[in-house]
């Protein structure tokens, strides 16, 4: 709301605009209040919107903690401070590296289509387009996406390795595709600020299946594919060996961080709240009914997947497994987040539901090409993620997709009446992401391989790399070895056999408790 005006206006309607009379000094009085009325509400929105991207921010930041509870639950305990430590990592170099290269090559306006140009270490920031806050919320997604990779070559991996691939990919290959679908000057973004946009439409990723879970996911296929599979995953048949996790707390403790922080990552996409639809104001509908209709579409999605992930496991194998239902979730998730905006929450549950059964497929096809995935990164972020560009080209609806990427007439959903150009886009972007990533994380990896820098020794691997890598393991645990009695294990690697002690008279009752 614009509250300004000018001292004449008010005047001419005492019909009066003599300087110096009464009526213009009143005049001039109230335009000065006005105007003092109207910034104080421009600082207040712009405030209001700052703090909403701020806890946005916060959100997305907390999935670190989902993503590093995830990890460790999903590998055996003798690799656990392992993939801890690398999670740490994710966010540290990826925190550097986007600070100092990242966010400009993804944001830094005025640029080409293809990478920015400006803001090489946040020089001047902030300015009229760009706060810290932007920043802020951008390296959460950046180091979200350093944190699927890691997933996927859990177990085997050198830690040098995690050091090199970590700052290379939130530095320079996710900006780049950030900068191609997310930036007012990409190519294929359906911001771009001079109109010029692909198939009319531009692609629609808002918050990211392709440019976050596409990118982690394919990254981590060509580690892992390069990699090879973890020491007994496949007999000398070929059959598969199950090598589970070894807490299944932890695997939901993490799916349920990360499904609170989806609610910054997708909601918090809009990066702004205080915004109304069609020049309306002062009624109920404007972008916070949005916001919360993106909620409201992600949580349908990630539920469906979970319920739909259930069954069909118990069908197929005849047991109910909580480790895959969480993976499920997590599909169902990186599915909508392309189309969380724009899609009614009916078509949330379709998303869902074909997620489950795109993770399932993933997996039959992992395991038929003896391909190891400790965490299934690369099949659930890398299939669900593709799913959910298709879905988003299928379902988008007409009247949201305008009002989130403003103006009228834009290209919507094939399915809900469109001409089949949002849906021409989406598969470009599919084939864009697959393809870069590919060209430049494919030979990071394979360089690593020549140079004897991507997997550790397999007398390493097989003793675990908490115990020959990081001094100690992460618990004292009951390991069974291959005795009648099971060892305990100490922080340091010892192992210590029980003993069986009586309790004295009168002593306090051990029972029967091992000495270590």
């Amino acid at each position: 709301m614009d509250f300004k005006c000018s001292a004449s206006d008010l005047a001419s309607l005492a019909n009066s605009t003599a300087p110096g009379s009464d009526n213009a000094l009143l005049a001039t009085f109230l335009c000065g209040r006005f105007d003092a009325i109207s910034d104080k509400f421009a600082d207040t929105a712009h405030a209001v919107d700052s703090t909403y991207l701020l806890f946005s921010a916060y959100l997305v930041f907390s999935m670190q903690l989902g993503f590093a509870m995830l990890c460790a639950g999903s590998v055996r305990a003798k690799n656990t401070m392992n993939i801890m430590l690398t999670n740490v990592l994710d966010a540290a170099a990826g925190g550097l590296s986007y600070y100092l290269f990242g966010f400009a090559f993804a944001f830094g306006s005025p640029s080409n289509g293809f990478v920015g140009r400006h803001f090489f270490g946040l020089k001047k920031v902030p300015s009229a387009s760009v706060d810290y806050s932007f920043f802020l919320y951008q390296w959460a997604f950046a180091i979200a996406a350093a944190g699927i990779t890691s997933g996927s070559i859990a177990e085997r991996t050198q830690f040098v390795a995690y050091l090199i691939y970590s700052s290379f990919l939130t530095g320079f290959v996710y900006p780049i595709t950030s900068h191609w679908f997310w930036s007012g000057d990409g190519w294929a973004s359906p911001s771009r600020s001079d109109g010029n946009l692909l198939f009319g439409s531009g692609a629609i990723d808002f918050a990211g299946s392709g440019v976050v879970h596409m990118v982690g996911g394919i990254a981590g296929f060509w580690g892992a594919l390069i990699e090879g599979p973890r020491i007994g995953r496949f007999d000398h048949a070929g059959r598969v060996v199950a090598l589970r996790g070894h807490s299944a707390s932890l695997v939901v403790l993490g799916s349920f961080l990360l499904w609170f922080g989806w609610y910054g990552f997708n909601p918090g996409s809009f990066l702004t709240i205080l915004k109304t639809y069609d020049g309306a104001s002062g009624g109920f509908y404007g972008q916070w009914s949005a916001v919360g209709r993106t909620a409201v579409t992600t949580t349908l999605a990630g539920s469906t997947a979970a319920l739909t992930t259930l069954f069909s496991k118990r069908l197929l194998v005849g047991h109910w497994n909580v480790t895959d239902v969480c993976n499920g979730l997590l599909g169902g998730f990186a599915a909508i987040t392309s189309g969380c905006s724009v899609v009614d929450p009916w078509a949330a549950i379709v998303c869902g539901f074909v997620s489950a059964w795109v993770l399932i497929g993933c997996n039959k096809l992992a395991e038929l090409a003896k391909f190891d995935d400790p965490l299934e990164a690369a099949q659930l972020h890398g299939g669900c993620g593709a799913w959910g560009l298709i879905f988003t080209g299928l379902f988008a609806r007409r009247r949201y997709v305008d009002e989130v990427y403003g103006g009228s007439g834009r290209r919507y959903g094939w399915f809900v009446g469109g001409d089949g150009r949002l849906l021409a886009a989406q598969v470009v972007e599919v084939l864009a992401i697959a393809g870069w990533v590919t060209a430049t994380m494919g030979p990071l990896f394979y360089g690593l391989h020549r140079l004897e820098l991507l997997r550790v020794s397999g007398d390493d691997e097989k003793e675990g790399m908490d115990l020959t890598r990081h001094g100690g393991l992460a618990y004292v645990y009951h390991d069974d070895g291959g005795g009648d009695r099971p060892s305990i294990i100490a922080p340091d690697g010892r192992r210590v056999e029980p003993t069986d002690r009586s309790p004295a008279p009168n002593a306090d009752d051990r029972n029967g408790m091992p000495a270590v």
